[in-house]
């Protein structure tokens, strides 16, 4: 049995033209709804993941994209992880400590640096606008994660020409190749 794909958008939601939303039509999955796309804050966002993830029958896979990053790391700091969550795909982890970030995200600046409490991949482009690969690389160290390039593939998102993706449609089933299910317990 394969864990159930949690989507976690970032900034303005994920579109219908986005990844996140096309994967979760052609996969399944539960996607997390804040109450306020435009105005994010570690608190509230992560708050929201931790009733979609307590309301979600059977084991866990975050999939995570920009401002959705940190709020499974400000998650990972704020709740003991559930056991369920066996993982998770972060992608395009943005740099909101740079000064020219919008406004809209400076709440998020006091990003979570712990080793995050499951395994997960950090997939980042070489030429984010929102991000370099360098802090990328930071990010993914902090937390213990694996970090993959996807090449000069801007945000990831549609407006840097990914809709379906397929090159993460690989990486995903790479993460759910390597997912191990819990050990069963008998009596």
């Amino acid at each position: 049995m394969t864990p159930t794909l949690i989507f976690v958008p970032g900034l303005g939601s994920s579109g219908p033209q986005h990844w996140q939303t096309l994967w979760q039509g052609k996969f399944g999955g539960v996607r997390v709804e804040q109450d306020d796309w435009n105005a994010p804050t570690p608190e509230s966002w992560a708050a929201r993941l931790h009733e979609v993830i307590e309301a979600t029958l059977g084991d866990l896979l975050l999939v995570a994209h920009s401002a959705g990053v940190l709020t499974v790391a400000a998650y990972a700091q704020r709740y003991a992880s559930s056991p369920r969550v066996s993982g998770a795909l972060l992608v395009a982890p943005p740099d909101v400590e740079r000064a020219d970030m919008p406004q809209e995200v400076y709440p998020l600046r006091a990003v979570p640096l712990a080793a995050l409490p499951f395994p997960a991949l950090v997939v980042a482009s070489e030429n984010d606008p929102y991000a370099t690969f360098e802090r990328a690389a930071e990010l993914a160290e902090a937390w213990e994660a694996e970090l993959v390039t996807v090449g000069e593939a801007g945000h990831i998102n549609v407006e840097s020409g990914h809709g379906e993706w397929e090159e993460g449609e690989i990486l995903l089933s790479e993460v759910l190749h390597a997912w191990t299910p819990p050990d069963i317990v008998r009596f």
